[in-house]
């Protein structure tokens, strides 16, 4: 297995491995949630379910923390086959609330409006 690390940009990091096992396999390990929960448990995600599923080829996740600020972010799991019958495996991991190092908040609502409490 091999792997290479980069981050992108200070919100993001990007991990991608060349694994020996089938694009099949892989894809089996990050989309079934029986499998998914032995590294990857359900009380970390947000929403159990995939934001975005490309069957086959990419699953993104969304994230949430267990302790305030209760930050969410995004996980993107994307596999392509390489030569010798393995995989490419590309995770990318994205705060995508955070601006110039701070938090922004965002409203909850469809209409943009942002109370906070008193």
């Amino acid at each position: 297995m091999n792997h290479e690390i980069s981050a992108p940009d200070d919100n993001s990091l990007e991990l991608e491995y060349e694994l020996d096992e089938a694009p099949q396999k892989v894809w089996r390990a990050i989309s079934i949630p029986a499998f998914r929960e032995n590294w990857l448990p359900k009380e970390a995600l947000a929403d159990p379910d995939g934001a975005v599923v490309v069957p086959g080829e990419e699953v993104r996740y969304r994230l949430r923390e267990t302790e305030a600020p209760f930050l969410e972010s995004t996980v993107t799991f994307r596999i392509a086959p390489i030569g010798s019958g393995g995989t490419r495996l590309r995770i990318v991991h994205e705060l995508p609330n955070v601006r110039g190092g701070r938090v922004t908040r965002t409203a909850a609502n469809s209409n943009d409006t942002l109370m906070l409490a008193a």
